[in-house]
This record gives structure tokens, sequence and C-alpha cells, in this order.
């Protein structure tokens, strides 16, 4: 299971890195406080991965220490995103409607892969592989929303269905870093037996 593990951390981690750059591309372009939350979520789910994949050789008591960590690292991008809406908020103006549905699609195809790569492995590996299968099922409910938020845009003109899934995310990132956090604590105690 390690090997086949590795290697599928590994795809995963070079899908969102590679996304990563498309998305955050995007956003500035179009000014999406979504697409920014989404792109800054694509980097932490690739060094997420990374530190996975460092990992694996670890005691299962670092093992769950990293877990632990890695709750913490799931709220960064929440972090980033409120940023971001509070500057959109103070200058008000929707984002291109079209870009960022379009740009959705693509990043809930890449999540999608990285998901289906991801779900063979979800029983193994505690925390670590719950972190990493949580952030591609996270990321694609994000997507779902920011191209709804995009075919509401058009159809409103307004930058607020943007600033909703913008929020939407960093709330969907706290669960997550709150689940991880659990398993982590679950398996601290049993990593020291």
């Amino acid at each position: 299971m390690t090997s086949s593990f590795r290697q599928a951390v590994r795809l995963v981690a070079a899908l969102n890195l590679g996304y990563f750059g498309i998305e955050l591309g995007v956003a500035t372009i179009i000014g999406s406080v979504s697409l920014f939350a989404d792109s800054v979520d694509f980097l932490e789910d690739a060094s997420v991965n990374i530190l996975i994949l460092a990992a694996l050789n670890w005691n299962a008591r670092n093992r769950a220490r990293l877990g632990m960590a890695l709750a913490g690292i799931l709220l960064l991008p929440g972090v980033a995103a409120l940023w971001t809406a509070w500057q959109k908020f103070l200058q008000l103006a929707p984002p291109a409607a079209v870009p960022l549905s379009l740009t959705g699609a693509g990043a809930l195809a890449v999540n999608l892969c990285c998901a289906l790569i991801l779900a063979r492995y979800r029983p193994y590996s505690g925390s670590l592989t719950h972190a990493a299968f949580l952030s591609a099922r996270n990321d694609i409910l994000a997507n779902i929303a920011i191209i709804a938020a995009g075919l509401l845009t058009a159809a409103t003109r307004s930058p607020w269905p943007d600033l909703f899934v913008g929020l939407g995310i960093v709330l969907l990132n706290a669960g997550a870093a709150r689940e991880v956090f659990r398993a982590a604590i679950k398996e601290h105690p049993e990593a020291q037996t």
C-alpha cells in the first residue's frame, strides 16, 4: 500500500500545484474572492500532500503530531480568503462571470480526479490520509459553489455571490481542520502505546 499511496499522493500534489497557478492567475485578472480562496486552497492541498509524503516513514506518534499541525494548515486558506473578501468589500465590483465559472469547472475536474485517486486510501494512514481526502472533497464542494457564483454573477451583475462563496470556503476549511484535528487527537494516545 505504501508505494502505490506514495504515487497517488505525488500525483495529487502535482495536480494541485499546477492548478494553483492557473486559478491564482485568473483570480487576479478578474478580481474574484472565491477563485483566490480556492487557489490558495490548491496551494495548501499541495503542501499537505507533500507533508504526507515526507511523513510516511515516520513513527505513529510523529504522524499523529503532523496530523494536528495539518489541522492548522487547513485554516490558512480561510485567513487569506477573509483578507481578500475584506479588500473586495471595500471596492465592490463583480468579477467577470464567464471566466469565474469556467475556472471553477476546471478546478472541479482537477479535484474530482484527486478525490477519486485518494478515495481508495481513505481507510489507511489515519489523520494524514483523512486530511488529504477531506481537502479534495471540500474542494469539489467549493468548485460547484464557484460555478454557481459565476452563473449568479452573470445574471445579477453583483459581487455578492463571489463574496459569499469565498466566505463559504473559509467555513468549509474550518470544518475540515476540526475533523482532522479530532482524528489526530484520537490517534495520538494510540500512537504512544
